[in-house]
């Protein structure tokens, strides 16, 4: 029997913690930031002036956060290496209205978010988190993690047809959950419900950002417990790499070159076009304040950004067992390979040919094995904040990750090696 190494046991075992405190964008951040805290970062507010000081920082914008360390008497043209990741993951996500109901049941009224694999949210256990705006303008983060909702699918008896012509399901008909009994809607039943969770008087929530997440905890799966199972590691998987690379490399006293920083991201799964986005302002600002708060001036800027690398970092696909001719016949990624290399020639991917240098130098100092990614020359390929970033900011990215399989599931399935593999990786990377 073969056992993973315990140190990769340990990272995810953390990975698994971070998962479970993580069932939203905005819980994530509040996990990063608690980390950074912790590794004595210091949380500055877009809204007051900057300093030029060196040690960590962050800011955080909804289900955003930017991270970077400034090593004592860095110039305001040193360039930064970045680690790119993003907090939002595909789900059910409450509408304005939320409260609905038909023939005696109560439901709660969802939109799908992003590309989910919706029949993975059938007839689960689901939990309810967001955050809730109050009547002041304050927010508070809500939490159920309990089984509260459930999207029952239609039994089998009453659609034949499922075993011949498979499940199909209407996004708005099929996928509405049920959290009750009652014959009447009760409108602001739901808001009154989760006030009262969260100890909130009653009347003081005035807007709120609210989805479903199974309340399934994170586990370790197979016969030798070498396989983890849990949710939304699309792409919290890389956003705890990210965090956990950045501050070892702010502890770890090397003379760095660079200043190293953690960008994730909201919104990848719809595009990234928001305030909090890749697409955004938001990485570009504080790179730019950052340069100008060590008394730099444009060309100091221009020079920090012309040197900047990023590692695009998200899951990718591993070659699937059941599914192999759906992968490129000569590049199937393992689990527990090593990250994987994304590379695509139509530039769904932003890495190159320096690029790939660049991250197979970061992991031959870490001591760590790569593999590539290419998409079968058939199917479509999907893309990343890598392109977004490269194109928004002039920078050099590269787009990297881990190979898992049933992506966009309620719960997906990696290797218990790769996490900590990759943490590895990138933790050369920010030091070099």
């Amino acid at each position: 029997m073969t056992q993973p190494p315990r140190s990769d046991r340990s990272h995810t075992d953390d990975l698994m913690s971070f998962l479970t405190a993580s069932p939203t964008p905005y819980h994530a951040v509040a996990s990063v930031a608690e980390r950074l805290e912790k590794a004595g970062f210091r949380q500055v507010a877009e809204t007051d002036a900057w300093d030029g000081t060196s040690g960590g920082k962050y800011v955080t914008r909804g289900g955003a956060v930017v991270a970077w360390y400034v090593p004592e008497g860095a110039a305001p043209h040193t360039p930064f290496r970045i680690v790119g990741a993003h907090t939002d993951s595909p789900n059910l996500r409450v509408k304005p209205q939320p409260d609905a109901g038909a023939h005696g049941w109560r439901q709660v009224a969802v939109e799908i978010y992003g590309g989910p694999l919706l029949n993975s949210w059938l007839d689960r256990d689901l939990g309810l988190a967001g955050r809730l705006t109050l009547r002041d303008g304050s927010t508070r983060l809500v939490n159920v993690d309990r089984p509260l909702l459930r999207v029952p699918q239609l039994a089998i008896h009453l659609d034949r047809s499922v075993s011949s012509e498979g499940l199909k399901l209407d996004k708005q008909r099929h996928l509405q959950p049920v959290w009750g009994l009652g014959d009447s809607v009760r409108d602001g039943d739901l808001i009154a419900f989760l006030e009262q969770e969260s100890g909130i008087p009653a009347g003081e929530v005035l807007g709120w950002d609210l989805m479903t997440h199974s309340v399934e905890a994170p586990a370790y799966l197979g016969r030798d417990r070498e396989l983890l199972a849990g949710p939304r590691m699309d792409n919290l998987l890389s956003v705890h790499a990210g965090v956990t690379s950045l501050t070892a490399a702010a502890a770890s006293g090397a003379d760095l070159t660079s200043v190293p920083v953690l960008a994730a991201f909201d919104h990848e799964e719809n595009g990234s076009q928001s305030d909090t986005g890749a697409d955004g302002p938001l990485l570009g600002g504080v790179l730019e304040r950052s340069v100008f708060a060590r008394g730099g001036a444009y060309e100091d800027r221009a020079r920090a950004f012309a040197g900047t690398v990023c590692l695009s970092s998200d899951t990718g696909h591993a070659v699937h067992p059941n599914y192999a001719e759906r992968h490129d016949p000569t590049h199937h990624p393992r689990v527990d390979g090593g990250p994987i290399l994304k590379v695509n020639v139509n530039n769904r991917y932003a890495t190159d040919g320096s690029g790939r240098a660049v991250f197979a130098a970061a992991c031959e100092r870490a001591g760590v094995p790569f593999q590539t990614f290419v998409s079968h020359n058939s199917m479509p390929c999907g893309t990343t904040i890598g392109p977004i970033t490269a194109a928004r900011h002039g920078i050099h990215t590269v787009d990297i990750g881990v190979a898992i399989l049933s992506m966009h599931s309620a719960r997906e399935l990696c290797g218990v090696q790769d996490p900590s593999l990759l943490t590895r990786a990138l933790t050369a990377f920010l030091e070099g």
